[in-house]
């Protein structure tokens, strides 16, 4: 059996822990383990401890003491120490993380046995509790802790596992329907006009006659090329009723034959017309 010190740096390209089945993954009082035990995990840069008790990781090593399958007083607490700070030194120094989690675990080796090889009276002895079983709550203590780090090191993370999205969304342009426009709001609006039109009318005079064709070309004239035409600006006070009402006829001629449309952007908004586009 080895009882020299040395560290076994796992990070080389050959590993000094074979595959199972090869060669024994640690050595108790002289016995060779094959098989490391289901509960337990190992990371894969463990520290190596090499004593005349026990050799291999140190992990086993204090589950081993906790399952009492071995004696603490057998163990050669300073050697470990020694070996754990040329660990340190070989180690990486991503890995430091794990090389702080050894020295908690040689602390409390230390302490245990300094307990327990502590001359005690017999009165002490029945009434302070074993060392041993403080370990014990000690290590299953970071037992959790550990298997809750290595849980949540297995959820998705941001940057690890998945990325936010850099793309930006397309623009999608909802069309708006307008409302449609009811006859009774078309003749209110065409009462306000007339309104205006009889101002103009304090004295009588001869007019030209006006056609309802020719007011439906100057109609249609006048919306090309443009999106919406407010609805009275289609009339000219100046005409006079005759003008207003045949300028009327011409726009509902127009909606009948579908060359003209007429629009409201909200309910009891402002009535527009526009020219039709095929």
């Amino acid at each position: 059996m080895t009882t020299g010190s040395s560290v076994t740096d796992s990070s080389s390209p050959n590993p000094a822990r074979p595959e199972q089945g090869e060669m024994p993954f640690a050595v108790v009082m002289g016995k060779a383990i094959t098989e490391l035990p289901k509960d337990l995990y190992i990371p894969p840069q463990a520290l190596e401890v090499f004593l005349e008790a026990f050799e291999g990781p140190l992990d086993l090593l204090l589950y081993l003491i906790r399952r009492q399958n071995l004696d603490i007083l057998e163990i050669d607490v300073s050697e470990i120490t020694e070996q754990y700070m040329r660990y340190v030194e070989l180690m990486d120094a991503l890995q430091f993380e794990l090389a702080a989690e050894y020295l908690l675990m040689a602390a409390m080796l230390a302490e245990i046995k300094s307990r327990m090889l502590l001359p005690r009276s017999e009165m002490v002895d029945d009434e302070e509790e074993d060392p041993r079983a403080q370990l014990i709550r000690r290590l299953q203590e970071y037992e959790r802790y550990k298997k809750a780090a290595e849980e949540i090191d297995e959820l998705p993370r941001l940057g690890r596992d998945t990325w936010a999205g850099s793309a930006e969304p397309p623009d999608l342009e909802r069309a708006r329907p307008h409302p449609e426009v009811e006859m009774r709001e078309l003749l209110l609006a065409l009462s306000e006009v007339l309104r205006r039109a009889d101002m103009f009318e304090s004295h009588h005079i001869q007019r030209e006659a006006l056609s309802t064709r020719e007011r439906m070309s100057e109609v249609l004239e006048r919306l090309v090329g443009r999106q919406f035409v407010p609805f009275v600006s289609l009339f000219s006070e100046r005409e006079g009723r005759l003008g207003v009402v045949v300028t009327f006829l011409a726009v509902l001629e127009l909606i009948k034959e579908s060359l003209v449309e007429i629009v409201q952007t909200e309910s009891f908004g402002p009535i527009h017309v526009k020219a039709r586009v095929e």
